[in-house]
């Protein structure tokens, strides 16, 4: 079984960095820059977005951070990351509520861009306000996206919160604060983290 990790440690691929590390899996890097390898004809075959992470499992591609998160919680089953029966409803809830809503919300505020009243039927996470109110008020109520077990739906709805109260695209809500340091915390986000801050470190001598 191998597993190519496409990769740019200044991008959402830390995401992906992270999901890997959570499962345990042995992974091959490739290193892309932008403007250049990932925008090369090799690499658009894989992405042809032109865009990273992307990963190459045994032949099958997989790209989109929240979709390699949920693959690997899959076929990497003896991580238990994956959510039970009982879990999915939140898990696949919370995961695509962040992939979605979230992540619009926030590019379109830090572009520039506020929907307007009338707008927001068109908008499908309404407002950037509103988007706010429901995450905190999911993680005022629970500890981790299903409740009381971190899943890998924590991975991905962790690293927008964590983000998203390192650079100010969301607010220093006591339950995004919470929630970012019981992730972080996490043995296998520090070993990824550090991976990529050294990447990121060695790039710029």
């Amino acid at each position: 079984m191998t597993l190519k990790f496409y990769t740019n440690p200044m991008s959402r691929a830390q995401i992906v960095r992270w999901a890997l590390h959570e499962v345990a899996a042995d992974y091959d890097q490739v290193l892309l820059e932008y403007g250049t390898t990932m925008k090369a004809d090799d690499y658009l075959k894989i992405n042809p977005m032109g865009k990273v992470p992307a990963i190459d499992h045994d032949g099958k591609i997989i790209t989109e951070c929240a979709a390699i998160c949920a693959y690997l919680a899959e076929v990497f089953p003896d991580a238990e990351l994956a959510p039970t029966a009982s879990e999915q409803a939140d898990y696949f809830r919370w995961l695509f509520f962040t992939s979605g809503p979230v992540e619009q919300a926030i590019i379109n505020r830090s572009l520039g861009f506020a929907v307007t009243a009338d707008q927001e039927r068109m908008a499908g996470y309404g407002n950037y306000d509103r988007v706010v109110d429901v995450l905190d008020a999911k993680f005022q109520a629970d500890q981790y996206a299903c409740g009381e077990r971190f899943t890998m739906a924590d991975v991905y709805v962790g690293a927008q919160i964590v983000w998203g109260t390192q650079f100010g695209t969301l607010p220093d809500r006591d339950s995004f604060l919470a929630y970012a340091k019981r992730v972080t915390d996490r043995s296998a986000y520090l070993a990824a983290k550090a991976i990529d801050d050294g990447l990121i470190a060695e790039a710029s001598q």
